[in-house]
């Protein structure tokens, strides 16, 4: 909703609005202006939420970014914030490091380096962050914690900054603090020093992306800590602050927030956030997890993103409601405009804020979020032009509302005509993982790494028909905060398949310990992935066979010889059929009929016994049902 150009000089503006009862307020500028606005925001990762995304073909994946970022169009981001990859599981997924090792870098695995990229392309002056949630296992040098050697995290951090700049061209705004169990005031003081030595002085620190405390009370009383943190990150902050974080001058920001089913509900939920972190808790910047749902829906946490866009055998994607909402801010403001200080609630529920440039423009959002049920199917639509008459104007708000008015005129309701029907994965799949040089990533399309990585790999010594593999490259366990299994996966397909046939090449390149699965009816991923349960065949490097009815191989359902070892190729074909399943090595059958009850359903897994290197090849499913 627009206000009419009559408000291009608004200091002393009078707004009367009418919830229900008649309420008046006042918006002016007689106490001087509020904090500067940072931006709103999306965040890729923490991890894997953007996992299919890349996978999209065009034009529906260029249509999902233009949703995403691309500003007066649709949410108009104005962060992204992504995940430094760190080869381990870190909520729906693994995503891959810039250094398996030591003496490793790489700056072109994974997706986050393209999707930085084209969120720039669309909008030039959107701010990047990046974030570890994981660290290779080397940063931790055999401990799960990565801040026993604080130079050599400090380091492994600041090689990806120069990397995106490097081979990129993308300058990294700020960096956060890892801190799921408490931070370190030496590393990050060190890691002030590290990025103001390699000529990284406009790179920011976020601390401690966890809780107000105890970074707030710290950075109070360390001058030292206080010079090297520029903002305040908390994590779902539920809208509040704690006073000692205001008097430390700092700028507050929702560093991770939301975390929301995307319907309308949780539509009506992001427009409180989005006003209420300021009116409550002074906070300039809120960041969603997660930016666009594009994983598998049942993995944990399904559909939190902005929007859907998990379907990239397809090409459906869903533009859900807090796309929309995060217009209401984002298409009529600017990083750098003003709060006024006269923002609050509404008496009988909901809230408002006003920002300025300070050069005529005025935006207003307000919110009525009563019971949540937002919009009531309407979404985004310009309606009156409201004038203001002496300084004041009038409107009535209707309950779980949301309303924008402002003096910018060039807000825009972007619209792609409808993309493909919704299709489940198809029943026949096939991937001989042939490499074709796509340099947006490094990883087969569809597969989601729950833990290990699974990496295109070209042989330049092997000029046979397996020179072009799936090869897991992790090889010691991750430093991690979640419940990583011991082995790894990676999960593909429809988790409701129950019925089926997957075969698939594989080579053990471990002489001692090498050891290799194919699954089916996998029935979790994610941040509990260690406890998941299915059909499980798996070949070993010292000529033994084990079928499993769970990933971490206690239930045994059948075992024996299987004469196999490492460096030879082998093709595996497990067959499933309501109780019972079967499997066959190099066509001949190896066991059969072996007797299960559960899980009835799932996805369809490759894997490895231990961190180790082994390939894949020629990949193929047949559903049944």
């Amino acid at each position: 909703m627009n206000i009419g150009n009559q408000c291009c000089l608004f200091w002393g503006i009078f707004l009367h609005i009418s919830v229900c009862l008649g309420e008046d307020y006042d918006l002016d500028d007689k106490t001087g202006l509020g904090r500067s606005f940072d931006g709103i925001g999306g965040l890729s990762g923490g991890g894997a939420t953007s996992r299919l995304l890349v996978s999209y073909a065009e034009p529906y994946r260029s249509q999902i970014l233009d949703y995403l970022f691309r500003p007066k169009f649709g949410a108009s981001l104005q962060i992204l914030k992504v995940e430094i990859g760190g080869d381990a599981q870190t909520t729906d997924g693994t995503e891959p490091s810039h250094m398996h090792y030591e003496d490793d870098e790489n700056y072109f695995r994974g997706y986050e380096w393209w999707l930085m990229r084209e969120a720039k392309k669309r909008n030039p002056n959107i701010t990047l962050i990046g974030l570890p949630w994981a660290f290779p296992g080397w940063v931790g040098n055999g401990e799960n914690w990565p801040y026993s050697f604080p130079d050599i995290t400090a380091s492994y951090v600041v090689l990806w900054i120069l990397g995106a700049k490097q081979y990129h061209d993308l300058d990294i705004d700020y960096v956060g603090i890892w801190n799921e169990r408490s931070f370190n005031s030496k590393y990050i003081k060190l890691l002030r020093y590290t990025l103001d030595k390699r000529g990284l002085e406009r790179v920011k620190i976020i601390a401690s992306d966890n809780l107000w405390e105890p970074i707030t009370s710290v950075v109070f009383a360390d001058k030292v800590l206080q010079d090297a943190v520029e903002i305040l990150g908390v994590h779902y902050p539920g809208t509040n602050t704690v006073p000692k974080a205001l008097k430390t001058g700092k700028k507050l920001w929702s560093s991770e927030d939301y975390s929301t089913f995307n319907n309308n509900v949780g539509g009506g939920c992001w427009a409180r956030i989005l006003n209420q972190n300021y009116v409550n808790g002074k906070m300039t910047a809120t960041i969603s997890w997660n930016l666009v749902s594009s994983y598998y829906d049942d993995l944990p946490f399904g559909r939190d993103g902005l929007m859907t866009a998990n379907e990239p055998w397809s090409g459906n994607y869903v533009v859900e409601s807090p796309i929309w909402i995060t217009a209401h801010t984002t298409q009529f403001t600017e990083p750098g405009w003003m709060y006024l200080q006269t923002v609050g609630h509404f008496t009988h529920g909901g809230s408002y804020v006003a920002l300025t440039d300070e050069r005529g423009n005025l935006t207003i959002i307000t919110e009525t979020m009563f019971f949540l049920d937002v919009f009531k199917n309407v979404v985004f639509e310009r309606s009156l032009t409201c004038f203001v008459i002496k300084g004041s104007f009038s409107i009535e708000l209707d309950v779980d509302e949301v309303y924008t008015f402002t003096t910018v005129r060039n807000g825009h309701r972007g619209n792609y005509p409808d993309p493909p029907p919704s299709a489940p994965f198809p029943k026949s799949y096939k991937d001989d993982f042939d490499f074709s040089g796509n340099p947006y990533f490094s990883e087969a399309p569809n597969f989601a790494d729950q833990t290990g990585v699974f990496e295109y790999f070209t042989n330049l010594t092997d000029p046979g028909p397996h020179n072009s593999t799936l090869r897991q490259v992790v090889t010691q366990r991750p430093v991690t905060w979640v419940a990583d299994a011991d082995q790894t996966i990676s999960v593909i397909g429809d988790y409701k398949w129950h019925d089926l046939m997957v075969s698939c090449d594989i080579y053990m390149e471990d002489v001692h310990t090498g050891g290799v699965f194919i699954a089916v009816r996998v029935d979790k991923g994610g941040g509990v992935i260690r406890s998941t349960r299915g059909i499980f065949f798996w070949v070993y490097a010292d000529g033994t066979y084990k079928v499993t009815n769970d990933l971490r191989g206690m239930t045994v359902l059948a075992e024996g010889l299987s004469g196999t070892r490492a460096r030879v190729w082998y093709t595996l074909t497990l067959t499933v059929k309501g109780n019972y399943a079967s499997a066959d090595l190099n066509g001949y059958p190896l066991w059969k009929n072996a007797v299960l009850w559960e899980p009835r359903h799932g996805w369809v897994a490759i894997g490895t016994s231990s961190f180790e290197l082994a390939q894949f090849d020629n990949f193929a499913i047949e559903a049944l049902a």
